[in-house]
């Protein structure tokens, strides 16, 4: 089901194109706006119509191939429950600038074809794809393998995936299919149990059938649009009862590509979504393991989206459909697609503020149960929980469009829980002693005390330290207890996912008796529920992401990393080295008559003279352009001054001074190596310097910077004030005596600057000196012990704090300065 044609266009019918011909015609035109051109035609294709519908059936079709090419495979792509042709001019466009010639039609029921829906009817909608292959086979511009035999491939979403199946099980001259999205049993997907025991026991899928049917096209005065009368009147029954019949498995798995399986030879790549409540990720491990048993090649993708909303990743799919085909249809070996990729989220880009969609591969898909199993127990009593009456208020878990809330929960965002008290037991794992990856589908064993049927929904949960939880894709599992025994115990399959767990989280399981999108019992009823398992938990280690390709700037990093590391923790000595001054053996830092001009001709630091004494916290106080940053960078040793010079404790600085292993700093904003850790940043910086692991202090570090599990994500998904606190914990590695920050509050909410001043206050307690330059008076006023305030590189007031901001008259005459080269 085509969520675009669904919820956004309330089921619109697309203008067609103006100038079409009646009658099996076509009006061709070029659009020359790619690197290739591409010709068009639209036609009204007529196909026999089908059992029960007497005369034909037209078809609104478009026709597209490469302009000036010769002959080439051909593309038939379906489009999703209600849609039309046009959802796919932009791929089809794109097909034949890539050589093939494609045809797009809008199925019969929808845009502008006539006839009525069938449900992707072997009789009705197979069978016009078949013609529709008929078609393609008298083109001139379709490569043929025989005579009436053309090169064909089919691709499609959801209603348009299930009928490339369909029809590559029906027409043995279909050379290959991609479906998206798709189900393997309609039965099974509208009326899904967790226990195993099938449709015929399973939970009606309310919501979903409701969208389904009663939004079946436009045009109709009957209940159901333009669905064939016989198919609404099942639904009709199914949804007075909340019940199948048997008539309406049997129709629906007619239209199921579980029935027809052991015929598909073609070979099959699988894209399903994550974020997917109608058809779960079960729906495209059914059909591999179909299709595989006839020995056809066959590859699945899990990708972020699904019907449910989320991440598309449409031109990804894109480039796997057009890969598949180039692979199967032109014999093109290059075109490698893994068996099995996972998109995974690496959480939110800072520097553009989107979602990093990861790919990891593996050479075989392993199933639901995966490659590897971890048991991770659970804890909890048995629980009393209540169906109330009339099944209300439910509680929530999947909905359509919730699936793009994944990602931002990811960052810490996304809806709130939505489980109603009394309706729910919950059962926790222990906090985890190290990150745990579940790809696949998690079981557990429950037992259920009850003297009625009992519909449960269970769901996997993520929980933080702090107790926040975090549903896991929004997904709930439904499963129906017989009540004819009391007391059962059942093995419940949780939807299958890829879904990280940090270490220190614990995994919590829910099973609720109420849900917001499936047909719950209105009798009130009084159950008591256990765990009387772990839940066993499946991996695939072979899952492996490959690296991002990172800008060319990135690959100089490691090396100035390893220069500035080097200059700070080994020894560099050009002659005799830096003199030193037994007086100032003490004095963590005195600036003497320093002066700097750059080649530009602008002064940055005009005869800067200061000192700084143990357990001070020093502010440089002054407006952007003053000279702090430069002060800074010949403090450390990275600019050459032309006149003055720096000593701490004693030693005069020059490039690569053994006194500067005492020195932190963290100037001009974070540099981190984006595509590594948090952690592997720290620990490759340390490293570099070549001193002893134990001498970094590490922990220390850590607590300071507060990151928690995301120190082991990517520093590229990090935000501003995440980079920032894990610079600030890199200057403090090895517990410097001379720690330099350049302005560390940038980017930080204001509980996180309280709790950086008091580690910036508490560190200089212990004897260390810490130099901070900023802007801002305020902030001056509230961290620091003594300021210098600078203006155009000159010093205009130094001395403590207190003795600056309570004197009204230097404060006015310092800041005379700056606010008089601000106005200049």
């Amino acid at each position: 089901m085509d969520l675009g044609g669904v919820l956004r266009r309330r089921w619109a019918v697309v203008a067609a194109v103006a100038g079409v011909l009646a009658g099996g015609g076509g009006l061709a035109w070029a659009a020359a706006d790619g690197p290739a051109a591409v010709r068009a035609e639209e036609h009204r294709i007529q196909v026999v119509a089908g059992p029960g519908d007497g005369g034909r059936v037209t078809l609104d079709a478009t026709f597209f191939a490469p302009a000036g090419r010769d002959s080439g495979p051909a593309v038939l792509l379906a489009h999703g429950f209600g849609g039309s042709k046009a959802d796919n001019r932009e791929e089809a466009e794109e097909l034949a600038r890539a050589g093939y010639a494609v045809l797009t039609w809008s199925a019969r029921g929808f845009g502008r074809s006539t006839g009525e829906i069938a449900l992707n009817s072997p009789d009705h909608e197979v069978q016009d794809a078949r013609q529709l292959v008929d078609w393609l086979a008298r083109r001139p511009e379709v490569v043929k393998d025989r005579a009436g035999d053309p090169r064909v491939g089919i691709a499609g979403e959801s209603y348009g995936g299930a009928l490339a199946l369909l029809a590559a099980a029906h027409d043995p001259r279909v050379d290959a299919v991609a479906p998206q999205l798709t189900w393997h049993d309609l039965a099974d997907a509208l009326f899904p149990d967790a226990t195993g025991s099938g449709p015929q026991d399973g939970v009606f899928k309310r919501l979903w059938a409701g969208i389904f049917f009663t939004s079946g096209g436009v045009g109709s005065s009957t209940p159901c649009g333009r669905f064939r009368a016989e198919l609404c009147a099942m639904y009709q029954e199914v949804a007075e009862s909340g019940r199948p019949t048997p008539e309406a498995i049997e129709t629906l798995r007619r239209s199921s590509p579980a029935a027809y399986a052991a015929r598909i030879k073609a070979p099959t790549l699988l894209v399903q979504g994550q974020s997917d409540s109608l058809f779960p990720l079960d729906h495209a491990d059914a059909n591999a393991r179909a299709i595989a048993r006839n020995g056809t090649p066959v590859a699945v993708a899990w990708i972020q989206g699904g019907h449910d909303g989320g991440d598309p990743e449409t031109e990804r799919v894109r480039g796997l459909v057009r890969g598949w085909f180039d692979r199967y249809l032109r014999g093109d070996g290059s075109a490698g697609i893994p068996a099995f990729a996972v998109s995974r989220n690496g959480g939110i880009d800072s520097s553009t503020q989107e979602v990093v969609v990861e790919s990891a591969t593996a050479s075989r898909y392993p199933g639901l149960g995966g490659a590897a199993r971890r048991e991770v127990p659970l804890t909890g009593p048995e629980q009393t929980i209540f169906n109330p009456a009339g099944g209300s208020p439910p509680s929530i878990s999947a909905l359509p469009g919730l699936g793009a809330l994944d990602a931002l929960g990811a960052a810490g965002g996304g809806l709130p829980v939505s489980d109603m008290p009394g309706q729910i037991a919950a059962f926790d794992s222990r906090p985890l002693d190290r990150s745990l990856r579940l790809t696949g589908a998690a079981t557990v064993r429950i037992r259920v005390r009850a003297d009625r049927d009992a519909t449960l929904f269970a769901k996997l949960y993520d929980v933080a330290p702090d107790g926040r939880a975090t549903p896991a894709r929004r997904l709930a599992a439904p499963l129906r207890v017989s009540g004819d025994e009391r007391d059962r115990e059942v093995t419940v399959t949780l939807p299958p996912m890829d879904r990280g767990f940090d270490r220190g989280h614990r995994l919590r399981l829910v099973l609720s008796t109420t849900d917001l999108g499936f047909a719950t019992p209105a009798e009130p009823a009084t159950f008591r529920v256990s765990a009387v398992s772990g839940l066993t938990v499946p991996a695939v280690p072979a899952l492996r992401t490959a690296a991002a390709p990172l800008p060319a700037w990135v690959w100089g990093l490691p090396l100035a990393a390893l220069a500035l590391a080097a200059g700070i923790g080994v020894p560099w000595r050009r002659g005799r080295g830096p003199d030193h001054d037994p007086a100032l053996a003490d004095v963590p830092l005195q600036i003497t008559g320093l002066t700097k001009r750059y080649p530009n001709g602008h002064l940055a630091v005009d005869d800067l003279s200061l000192r700084v004494e143990q357990g001070q916290v020093l502010g440089l106080l002054g407006p952007n352009g003053a000279g702090k940053t430069t002060t800074l960078r010949m403090l450390m040793g990275l600019v050459h001054p032309d006149a003055g010079q720096i000593r701490i404790f004693g030693d005069r600085v020059t490039p690569g001074a053994p006194v500067l292993s005492r020195l932190g700093s963290f100037v001009e904003g974070p540099g981190f190596l984006p595509h590594l850790t948090g952690r592997a940043n720290l620990d490759l910086y340390w490293r570099a310097t070549g001193r002893p692991a134990a001498d970094a202090h590490m922990d220390e570090a850590l607590a300071i910077a507060g990151l928690g599990a995301a120190l082991d994500r990517p520093v590229r998904t990090y935000s501003q004030g995440m980079r920032q606190r894990l610079a600030i914990a890199q200057a403090m590695l090895g517990l410097p005596d001379l720690l330099v920050l350049d302005e560390p509050t940038n980017g930080l909410d204001p509980p996180q600057i309280r709790e950086m001043r008091e580690v910036l206050v508490r560190y200089a307690a212990t004897g260390r000196t810490v130099i901070v330059s900023s802007h801002l008076l305020a902030e001056v006023e509230q961290t620091c012990t003594h300021a210098v305030v600078m203006s155009r590189g000159r010093r205009v007031a130094a001395g403590p704090v207190a003795e600056i901001v309570g004197s009204g008259r230097r404060l006015e005459d310092a800041f005379l300065e700056i606010i008089g080269e601000g106005s200049g």
